[in-house]
């Protein structure tokens, strides 16, 4: 397995990390959809600044480092036994390295108590379903879209793609 290191987010790397964020959603949007997505906001992003630093802001951030370089991040929101992946992304220059499923057994590692884990992506991005099913154990539990729009849908209308599956993970210990 791949050896990484989550280390906390630090102030003087946000700006960093918010944009390799960005950077790592938009190459996947483009990957599926091309220059044409019409997912993509006025700027051009899959997801906006403001919903990665209130990400940040109720929850955990860390750095994915490998052999000592910022390969990637993650947020976690973690209360009691029930833990939500809030973001996770890996530098798309390090795709295919096996980063992110170390990154998720190091979370797995650090949160023991965590029974439940609950996290979603858009319906395109057939590299995280496969992720996160397929590598991480994962199962896909609803399908948010038009018609049936998600517990956050009042909240953040105008964000994202509208169609994303939630997924969970429990685990018995």
């Amino acid at each position: 397995m791949t050896d990484v290191e989550l280390v906390p987010l630090t102030d003087d790397d946000m700006d960093a990390f918010i944009t390799e964020n960005q950077e790592a959603f938009r190459f996947g949007a483009v990957e599926e959809f091309g220059l044409r997505d019409d997912h993509l906001d006025d700027k051009g992003e899959i997801i906006s600044r403001s919903t990665i630093e209130r990400s940040i802001a109720e929850g955990t951030a860390y750095r994915i480092v490998s052999e000592g370089r910022r390969v990637g991040g993650l947020v976690v929101n973690v209360k009691d036994t029930h833990g939500e992946l809030e973001l996770l992304f890996v530098s798309p220059k390090e795709h295919s390295k096996g980063i992110g499923h170390a990154a998720w057994c190091a979370v797995e590692n650090m949160y023991p108590n965590v029974t439940m884990w609950e996290t979603v992506t858009p319906y395109f991005e057939k590299r995280n379903i496969h992720f996160y099913v397929n590598r991480c154990g994962f199962r896909i539990v609803e399908f948010y879209n038009e018609f049936n729009k998600g517990p956050d849908s009042k909240d953040h209308d105008d964000e994202g793609p509208d169609e994303m599956f939630r997924f969970v993970k429990e685990i018995r210990r």
